[in-house]
């Protein structure tokens, strides 16, 4: 098995690669607490209360309710131009969040660690938001020419309390995919999913819609309307205070003369100007978990910065695949003895990662 690490860096094309082993003193040299905020929240290193193996599946974990937190690891910095970037790591909400970040954030080499806050630019932001019964999303923010730009498209994170692998993959070919527990969950063009240029076509501001274009999809029926009252109004009568006074509106037939909305004529759009480098960034050199959580406890494990697809997807079933939660037939709960329900949950997966992890 491979051994337990923190921050893997490995850029084929650089040779370079950094394997941290899973020790106190190893972790808080390598990782820079910031100092910009007094009461930012701590981090501790442990496995938490589930665990397969108590070793392998240490990571940061946040401690405290109702905190900031700002931690970054710097490595040498390189750019990925010309090749992919994968961004990968694990989280897990031990603590059933109900509102909190378990994303990372990725830094050019200018970062102050020291003083990293929200405020500082980063290059690429990607992983699980939950907030309430709204908020169930992974966000995959990417900075473009100084500005930051929101994917559009919408993809849900998990919300259970186990171990998720996070992927996100950045090709030469302006293409993305993102995969959770090494399955895509979503891809497509970076040009179409995100705002970073103008529209490439846009209307004929020289064409005007033509006068006779009926685009009324339903009339009044002409039909439906009254001639003079039958009766008149007694003066004597008073309103109930019941009484509603909606106004009277014609039943609505469809329009027979409807021609469907307009398809105003498209011209090249004369700001529009592509870009083949949207996916690429130079002197990437920083790693961090820059977040806000109302309930701690979650431990973010297994970082991986690479631009080997086929070795991120290894890296992620030597390392989350060999421990996660997977259905053992052969499990009895009568053999963990009397327990209560939520107790005996807990001891059944530690049982299976364990006979998982001795396979």
């Amino acid at each position: 098995h491979l051994p337990s690490r923190i921050l893997t860096t490995a850029m084929c094309a650089l040779r370079y690669s950094i394997q941290l082993p899973w020790t106190p003193t190893k972790w808080q040299n390598r990782w820079v607490s910031s100092e910009s905020k007094s009461d930012y929240g701590k981090f501790r290193l442990t496995a938490g209360k589930i665990y397969g193996d108590r070793d392998r599946e240490k990571g940061l974990q946040t401690t405290e309710n109702s905190k900031f937190y700002a931690i970054s690891s710097r490595f040498k910095s390189f750019s990925n131009k010309g090749r992919s970037l994968v961004i990968q790591y694990t989280v897990k909400h031990e603590q059933k969040i109900d509102c909190g970040g378990g994303y990372i954030k990725v830094f050019p080499f200018n970062l102050r660690q020291k003083n990293m806050s929200g405020e500082s630019q980063y290059y690429i932001m990607f992983g699980p938001d939950i907030c309430g019964s709204e908020t169930k999303k992974v966000h995959v923010i990417l900075n473009y020419k100084n500005k930051l730009n929101s994917m559009k498209k919408q993809i849900r994170c998990k919300v259970d309390g186990f171990t998720h692998l996070y992927t996100l993959i950045l090709r030469p070919d302006q293409t993305y995919e993102v995969k959770i527990d090494n399955e895509q969950v979503e891809s497509g063009s970076l040009e179409d999913d995100w705002d970073f240029l103008p529209p490439r076509t846009i209307n004929d501001p020289t064409v005007n819609k033509p006068e006779d274009w009926d685009d009324v999809a339903e009339i009044d029926d002409p039909k439906d309307d009254w001639d003079e009252p039958e009766h008149i109004l007694d003066n004597s009568a008073e309103k109930p205070e019941d009484w509603d006074d909606g106004e009277w509106k014609p039943r609505k037939i469809d329009n027979p003369n409807y021609k469907g909305i307009w398809p105003h004529p498209q011209i090249e759009n004369p700001s529009y100007s592509p870009d083949f480098n949207i996916y690429s960034y130079d002197n990437i050199s920083v790693i961090g978990l820059d977040l806000w959580q109302v309930r701690s406890g979650t431990i973010f494990d297994n970082f991986l910065i690479t631009d080997n697809e086929e070795y991120a997807e290894e890296f992620g079933d030597d390392t989350w695949g060999e421990t996660k939660v997977k259905f053992n037939p052969n499990y009895s709960s009568e053999t963990l003895g009397p327990a209560s329900d939520e107790k005996e949950r807990e001891l059944g997966i530690i049982s299976i990662l364990m006979v998982l992890h001795s396979e």
